[in-house]
């Protein structure tokens, strides 16, 4: 007599089957591996573009925004300020551009086989740590030259990452689920990101805008990437208040991400 495994939806509204994500662990680092494999094939620069696109940008911000409108760099050079930003950010942007669209991107394995749907915009925002980590070699170089060097804060640098990663997956489940649904998401997506960069503190320093601190402290990757710049360049002490109203934003959109992923998943096959 044949095994016959009877696949059933979860019950309630919101259900995670710890033992399946398990069983199937090895398909969400086939994912990141696909992932990272597709993302430069058939380039001339291959993985350089994990260099090259937070590299220029820099360049770009510290003309316009360092040297011709002066924008205050908290007393450190606005080249290494700029990038410290600019890599979070790029990995953050990409991770929802990429977990947003991940869905509709592997529809023809959705229609075709059963697996954990969350393994796909989950596996998006994994692989862009390994971009993260080759764009990372560039600022140590930049911190040697313009002799700025970490301090303890250093230890931290794993959380604001993890957030990072958190906060990415959180807003991909939820665009991912909803452009399924709304094809619409693909094209607001980008504006909603370039909307994002202006109002996180990557371009300049959340000091800037005092009386309007508590709204840049409403967006999650505000108080992330601030922390970002204090645990490696060691310039300054942790905002660990603004860090923590981050966390929180970031587990509530993370957790109601999983929540909607989790309520739509069933009809994905049918809608996609």
């Amino acid at each position: 007599m044949s095994n016959i495994r009877i696949i059933k939806p979860g019950k309630g509204w919101f259900s995670i089957d710890l033992k399946e994500l398990w069983f199937f662990r090895e398909l969400l680092f086939l994912f990141v591996w696909r992932d990272i494999k597709v993302r430069y094939k058939q380039t001339v620069f291959g993985a350089a573009w994990a260099i090259l696109q937070p590299f220029l940008t820099m360049v770009v911000f510290t003309i316009f925004f360092g040297r011709i409108a002066g924008i205050d760099s908290e007393g450190i050079p606005y080249p290494i300020f700029s990038y410290s930003g600019v890599l979070l950010w790029t990995y953050f942007s990409s991770s929802v551009t990429t977990s947003g669209n991940s869905l509709l991107g592997n529809s023809h394995i959705i229609t075709k086989t059963y697996f954990p749907r969350l393994y796909i915009p989950i596996s998006s925002s994994m692989g862009g740590i390994v971009d993260y980590l080759i764009a990372f070699v560039i600022l140590v170089l930049m911190m040697f030259y313009y002799d700025i060097f970490p301090n303890y804060n250093l230890i931290f640098l794993p959380l604001v990452v993890l957030l990072s990663f958190l906060c990415a997956s959180g807003f991909g489940l939820w665009l991912s689920a909803l452009n399924v649904k709304y094809r619409d998401i693909r094209y607001i997506l980008p504006f909603f990101i370039q909307l994002m960069l202006f109002a996180t503190p990557v371009i300049y320093p959340p000091s800037i805008f005092p009386k309007y601190a508590w709204l840049l402290d409403l967006n999650p990757m505000s108080g992330i990437i601030d922390a970002h710049r204090a645990c490696i360049l060691g310039y300054k002490p942790i905002d660990w208040t603004t860090l923590s109203i981050s966390t929180v934003i970031t587990i509530v959109i993370f957790v109601s991400g999983l929540f909607y992923f989790r309520k739509t998943e069933n009809f994905f096959a049918d809608i996609i």
